[in-house]
């Protein structure tokens, strides 16, 4: 039983590396903000195009950047979770 547990840790491991390497890329207002989250749910990058950007209406970019983020966010969850499916039936047999 000892040896199941260890060898579900160790692919529990490896799927956690596995996300961090995950780079789920999100753009809004039509590719004005561009912003890159890995699988593990952290944002690498968040980039904006100067060309595309009103400065007289930075609500606008504000609101770019949010959707962007959430939608990065909600993808990268969607990522993680299909990612650990496998793995997450295994670990009710783990002990506290």
């Amino acid at each position: 039983m000892a040896f199941d547990q260890m060898k579900m840790l160790q692919q529990l491991r490896k799927a956690q590396k596995q996300l961090g390497k995950e780079i789920i890329e999100v753009e809004a207002g039509d590719g004005a903000v561009v912003v890159q989250i890995t699988g593990e749910l952290k944002i690498k990058s968040v980039k904006i195009d100067p060309e595309m950007i009103d400065l007289d209406d930075i609500s606008q970019l504000e609101h770019w950047v949010e959707i962007a983020v959430r939608d990065g966010l909600a993808k990268a969850q969607e990522v993680a979770a299909e990612t650990m499916k496998p793995l997450m039936g295994g670990l009710g047999n783990l002990p506290m």
